[in-house]
């Protein structure tokens, strides 16, 4: 009889034990699910505030004023003892085009990226400082090598290079300048998203303590660049475009958020500095940068017919709504499911 008694404990304690794993596998699972939603809601959240950060930006200008490439070359040829001011009077005179000198340059920083929306412009603009917007970028250093010679005593020959050319026209180049060798950059490694038309890089979202991505989140700022076709193509001898080195030297893991308080909400996962469209910035190394914005005189162009706002924004919307009521659902069930578990374990002592 003990025997009998002691073989059905084990085989009540055994079923005790497959419904606990039961509801262990469907919690599992509810989690898994909500996570899936989370990611889902997230991005389409992301694509909606483009949209109503941009419109805001169009509204407040007032004039309707657009920042185009025209408009960016013009501030760039008229810092005329600059050596992109020079470059770009080369770039656009049809005899001086094909000078050998810049037949390894790939442009001025300003020129090979745009951006979706004026605040973005200047918020970046303002970050990268005239300098590096100014700064020459070269697909090698042999191209860095054509741009400036020197005579035997190590100094600058200023009949020579892109100091030459800018004295032949009346156009001194004055202190130093930046140039960039994109083949001496260390690109980014970890992959480019699938099917991507803008080649962007994978770079995973950034997590809070708690596992959440912030609130507010737009982006990395070396996905923010809209490259066209002919900058997108472009490829260093092994096999990497602007975005991977170029952008991702300027930028790194920069983080864009749509409000200066949301932004600081987030420093527990900002490691490479952030900045807000409302004009909030973080540097890297925990440098905040305080006090008011100041608009550098070369920005990036804007997107060509203004903003990317999704085709289907209602039904967007509409989507988001129906994600978070199955995301509602999802949550009574988890907890349904928590307390049968906590219920069940109780009861197997």
């Amino acid at each position: 009889m003990s025997q009998l008694n002691h073989t059905s404990l084990r085989d009540d304690i055994s079923e005790r034990s497959k419904i606990i794993k039961q509801h262990e596998d469907n919690l599992k699972f509810l989690n898994s699910q909500s996570n899936q939603l989370a990611e889902s809601i997230f991005d389409l959240q992301v694509s909606l505030a483009k949209y109503h950060s941009n419109n805001v930006i169009t509204s407040d200008s007032g004039n309707g004023a657009f920042h185009t490439e025209e408009e960016t070359m013009e501030q760039i040829m008229k810092k005329e003892n600059t050596a992109a001011g020079v470059f770009s009077w080369l770039k656009g005179n049809a005899q001086t085009s094909n000078l050998t000198l810049t037949k390894d340059v790939v442009g001025v920083v300003a020129t090979l990226g745009k951006v979706e929306s004026d605040n973005l412009s200047r918020i970046l603009s303002e970050f990268l400082g005239l300098e590096r917007m100014l700064a020459i970028v070269c697909s090698s250093y042999e191209g860095i090598n054509a741009l400036e010679k020197y005579d035997t005593e190590g100094l600058i020959n200023c009949n020579a290079g892109l100091h030459g050319i800018g004295s032949s026209i009346g156009k001194r180049i004055n202190g130093r300048f930046a140039v960039i060798s994109l083949e001496d950059l260390r690109p980014f490694v970890g992959g480019l998203v699938a099917d991507d038309p803008q080649k962007k890089l994978a770079l995973p979202k950034p997590r809070l303590p708690n596992g959440e991505c912030p609130p507010g989140f737009l982006d990395y700022a070396v996905n923010m660049i809209h490259l066209d076709s002919k900058h997108l193509s472009f490829l260093t001898d092994i096999g990497h475009g602007l975005r991977e080195t170029l952008f991702y030297g300027l930028f790194s893991r920069l983080q864009i958020y749509k409000t200066r308080n949301e932004m600081l909400l987030a420093l527990p996962c900002i490691y490479d500095g952030a900045l807000s469209l409302d004009g909030g910035m973080i540097q890297r190394g925990g440098m905040f940068a305080l006090g008011c914005r100041k608009d550098v005189e070369v920005k990036f162009p804007l997107i060509s017919g203004g903003s990317d706002v999704p085709s289907n924004y209602i039904e967007t919307e509409e989507t988001v709504r129906k994600l978070n009521w199955e995301t509602s659902k999802l949550s009574a069930d988890k907890h349904r499911e928590q307390q049968l578990l906590d219920y069940r374990k109780g009861n197997l002592h």
